[in-house]
């Protein structure tokens, strides 16, 4: 996933944002990561993903799916959640 890439797809908040956002708030719990542009409050898929670049000490270089698998991911689980 590169930078310019969507992370939370209901709210269409990139990768760059998100990264942005731990950076510059420090955010203690990744319940706070609401508070960029609403990501994670949506379908839920990226909340995991967010917490990963939370926790880590260089979010920049955090290992990601692509963008394709990505949302082809996201569909399946939008698709079993729904069921």
């Amino acid at each position: 996933m590169q930078d310019d890439d969507e992370l939370c797809l209901c709210f269409h908040v990139t990768r760059r944002k998100v990264v942005q956002f731990i950076r510059v708030q420090k955010p203690k719990r990744a319940s706070q990561l609401s508070e960029c542009f609403g990501a994670g409050t949506g379908c839920g898929w990226c909340r995991p993903f967010l917490r990963k670049l939370m926790e880590e000490a260089n979010p920049e270089a955090v290992n990601l799916p692509g963008p394709e698998d990505y949302s082809q991911q996201r569909a399946e689980y939008r698709k079993h959640k729904s069921s």
